[in-house]
């Protein structure tokens, strides 16, 4: 076993992930690899608990999203990367769960409402109701220190800590309850000014060349206050200088945030320095994942292979957990 402290976090293949999906946690992944143990997973099985995905839609949207992984920085020489359904042990503890925990502790979680209400179920599955069972045999299987989330996600991740202290508590301290790394997510609004979100249709892709994220950006909406160019701008509420935050230096952002204040720069010229600093760290990304995307093959053996050595660490605690409940 490593010396390094032991991370894990995943996401569900919902297809090629853009701009905000970096920023809020691919880029913090590829950090967290100079530090830390770092366990990926595709979380393939969550895929269901909202739809119904098309036949190959998973397998298709899989091999996406690990070469975006892959060209963000992601290194299976340094992170285990793998596919959840090929790791079967997760579905046993999250069927061990399921026999010991509350249902008034599931249906209590804000997400599961909120779900409901977005989708107008009239009868929800158990998958959607038993998704964080799920996430919580995700976690705990692979004993982490940490679980990095952000500032909004700890809620998601705290009926882990509690699976964890109730399962000690009936049948010995077997499960380590894990700690909430908050990590910092910076904002990426879309193109629209709303969240970037593939269902805004509004979201900058890690696989879109660069003749596609520029007209992307010179049409983006700026300030509502800048009607016209002489009009003085507020760059707290532009979500142009938003994106500006992120890419560009402070002693830049320090000049250009007074341009707008005072009409003296427009803008058009605001998004072409935006450009100058965006373009570059984002075409680096995509290089590296068309490169990964033209070789499905080798994507498909990082998965195999990260997938058959996290077999070895989850197969030893849920034996571990077995024995510790009393069944063969």
């Amino acid at each position: 076993m490593s010396a390094r402290p032991r991370v894990l976090s995943g996401m569900r293949p919902t297809g090629r992930l853009h701009l905000g999906n970096f920023l809020g946690a691919l880029d913090n992944w590829v950090r967290l690899q100079a530090e830390f143990e770092c366990f990926y997973f595709v979380a393939d099985w969550h895929a269901f608990t909202t739809d119904i995905p098309g036949k190959g839609e998973i397998a298709a949207n899989t091999l996406e999203m690990a070469a975006d992984w892959l060209g963000a920085g992601l290194d299976p020489e340094r992170s285990t990367i793998f596919v959840q359904s090929l790791v079967p042990e997760h579905a046993e503890l999250h069927l061990i769960f399921s026999m010991v925990t509350p249902v008034s502790w599931l249906e209590r979680v804000p997400t599961y409402k909120e779900m409901v209400e977005q989708l107008g179920m009239q009868s929800p599955s158990y998958g959607l109701l038993g998704y964080p069972l799920l996430q919580a045999a995700d976690i705990l299987i692979y004993r982490p220190r940490h679980v990095p989330v952000g500032v909004d996600q700890p809620p998601h991740i705290e009926l882990t800590r509690e699976g964890a202290r109730r399962f000690s508590q009936l049948f010995g301290p077997v499960l380590l309850e894990p700690d909430i790394k908050l990590t910092s997510i910076p904002k990426a609004p879309g193109t629209d000014g709303r969240k970037m979100s593939k269902s805004y249709d509004n979201a900058i892709y890690l696989a879109d060349r660069t003749e596609v994220t520029v007209p992307k950006i010179k049409t983006m909406v700026t300030d509502p206050a800048r009607k016209r160019r002489s009009d003085p701008g507020n760059p707290d509420v532009c979500p142009v200088f938003d994106l500006y935050r992120i890419f560009s230096p402070e002693p830049e952002r320090a000049r250009l945030a007074q341009g707008r204040r005072t009409a003296g720069i427009g803008c058009l010229d605001c998004k072409g320095v935006l450009l100058e600093h965006m373009v570059p760290p984002l075409q680096a990304i995509r290089e590296r994942r068309d490169h990964m995307a033209a070789r499905p093959d080798r994507l498909q053996e990082v998965l195999r292979e990260g997938s058959a050595r996290t077999r070895g660490v989850a197969s030893e605690t849920l034996a571990e957990v077995k024995a510790a409940v009393g069944v063969a």
